[in-house]
């Protein structure tokens, strides 16, 4: 990691009014530090702070990323209700889903047409819809 990708995960985290402990500013670093949108998992995100050699439990790699989804920094999106994948990319934006390599990407916003969405619930309003396209590789 270089000293210009930590300055941009400190920024991010300010932007947020986070205080930049060592362990945020690491996994802020490896998520936006060069300037692209990534989709990681808790566990490919402890991996990639392992394989920098920065010392950061699982435990603690969870935790950040509720708080960072908390702020808005990020979005959490889960698959097959109990598969979590973390986007740092916040707008509405569909996914598709690789099912032969469990991997997440983002999906073409302007090729989605929802046409009508049904109605809430009585004493209910629609908060968000996330969409998830399923994919595999064709044979």
């Amino acid at each position: 990691m270089t000293q210009t990708q930590q300055e941009t995960g400190i920024r991010w985290l300010a932007g947020a009014g986070l205080r930049p402990t060592r362990q945020r500013v690491t996994l802020a670093t490896l998520l936006i530090g060069d300037g692209q949108h990534r989709h990681v998992t808790a566990e490919s995100l402890f991996e990639s702070a392992k394989a920098e050699g920065e010392a950061v439990s699982l435990a603690t790699v969870y935790n950040t990323l509720r708080a960072f989804c908390d702020v808005g920094l990020m979005q959490e999106v889960t698959v097959d209700g109990s598969k979590s994948y973390f986007d740092t990319n916040t707008h509405d934006h569909p996914h598709f889903f690789w099912e032969d390599e469990a991997k997440l990407t983002d999906a073409p916003s302007d090729e989605l047409v929802i046409a009508q969405l049904p109605d809430a619930p009585e004493g209910a309003e629609i908060a968000s819809v996330d969409v998830v396209i399923r994919l595999r590789r064709k044979s």
